[in-house]
């Protein structure tokens, strides 16, 4: 029942057709689980704590960086530091202090998604993990759960629907997942501000929709948005016979974790080089060694290192067989791009492999400090 408060704090939602009483109870009696206390989980937790949403749960394993500022609005400066579950807590409960916050300071995995998923009537997945979005795809339909899904990437952003019985899950429109690592993340590529805000919005809209019973859900609809040419488009998709979770036969029948790229096995094949080791072997006379730059082209086109070959490490796994010939050194901008792809390589049977330790961050401060490196 909602008291005299509710129906203050709440009214412009009573006076909608659509939501009324009846809809703000139900907003009062559900429980949403908001995976990513991010630049996604921020926008759509503060506008469900807002919306009067019951009971309200936020999963991060993170802290608060400075570096988050820039587009994940649930923290201020006074945050940085603080585990991101506790400081997004803290910040809902000050925007409405009349229903339950419940912080998990945990990272999911396969071996608590069913016992976490379980407390919860809707999903929201925000993560920036592959690995963690198909995991919460699967629990979804195992579970029976409802699942708002998005994803960002620089200047776009997509967002879809699950509904058990009612249509398609994630895996029927993306049935395969890049291992993690292998697409850059917001670090790599960057992301505009505003971007997370749009889709996270949009994410809340459709968990309200889901609640009350409102409007059409983007069930069998991927919403994409292109912010530099502020356009919308939808694509639609069918539920998949031979998806492997929710179709006809499955073979995912439990949560299973995703496989990690860098395994030891995969990196013990791995050379390290510093920057210092990299110029040398450059500067050999005959030397054969053919350097992979695996940042995006933006970053290439800026500057990159004499001869280098430009392969995005989201398009590796495509373009092994064009790989050169030879000793094959992985270079990006930091050197966690570069480590991936040559664990990559490595599974794929390639040899003698090395990456550049630190990136070219560290060619630039060791070897030439007039070598542009390119933002991300």
């Amino acid at each position: 029942m909602l008291t005299p408060a509710d129906r203050e704090r709440y009214s412009r939602h009573l006076v909608l057709r659509e939501i009324g009483v009846a809809g703000q109870e139900k907003l009062k009696a559900a429980r949403v689980l908001v995976i990513g206390a991010g630049g996604l989980g921020s926008p759509s937790a503060l506008y469900l704590a807002a919306s009067g949403v019951g009971t309200l749960g936020v999963i991060d394993c993170d802290k608060v960086e400075v570096s988050n500022l820039q587009r994940q609005v649930i923290y201020d400066s006074a945050s940085v530091g603080i585990p991101k579950a506790l400081a997004a807590r803290q910040r809902l409960l000050a925007l409405n202090p009349n229903i339950e916050l419940v912080a998990h300071q945990v990272e999911l995995r396969a071996d608590n998604v069913l016992q976490l998923f379980e407390r919860y009537d809707v999903v929201l997945d925000g993560t920036d993990r592959f690995g963690t979005r198909y995991l919460a795809n699967d629990a979804c339909v195992i579970l029976r759960k409802p699942l708002v899904s998005a994803a960002i990437h620089r200047f776009e952003g997509q967002a879809m629907t699950y509904v058990p019985g009612r249509g398609p899950c994630y895996r029927c429109l993306f049935p395969t997942p890049p291992a993690d690592g292998l697409v850059p993340n917001c670090a790599e590529a960057g992301v505009l501000g505003v971007l997370p805000g749009v889709l996270g919005t949009i994410q809340a809209t459709e968990a309200i929709k889901l609640i009350v019973g409102a409007g059409e859900p983007l069930i069998g609809r991927l919403l994409t948005y292109d912010a530099l040419a502020m356009r919308f488009e939808e694509f639609r998709f069918k539920r998949r016979a031979d998806c492997a979770v929710c179709g006809d036969r499955p073979t995912i029948t439990a949560p299973q974790d995703a496989p990690q790229l860098c395994t030891a096995e995969a990196l013990a094949s791995v050379r390290t080089l510093t920057a210092a080791q990299l110029c040398e072997l450059i500067e050999e006379p005959g030397g054969h060694i053919a350097i992979v730059d695996v940042r995006e082209p933006r970053e290439f086109a800026v500057a990159h290192l004499p001869g280098a070959v430009n392969i995005p490490v989201g398009e590796l796994h495509a373009r092994m067989g064009s790989l050169p010939e030879g000793r094959v050194v992985f270079v990006c901008r930091s050197g966690a791009r570069s480590l991936n792809a040559a664990a990559l390589a490595s599974r794929a049977g390639v040899e003698d492999i090395a990456h550049l330790e630190g990136g070219l961050l560290a060619w630039a401060r060791e070897v030439d400090d007039s070598f542009e490196v390119a933002p991300v």
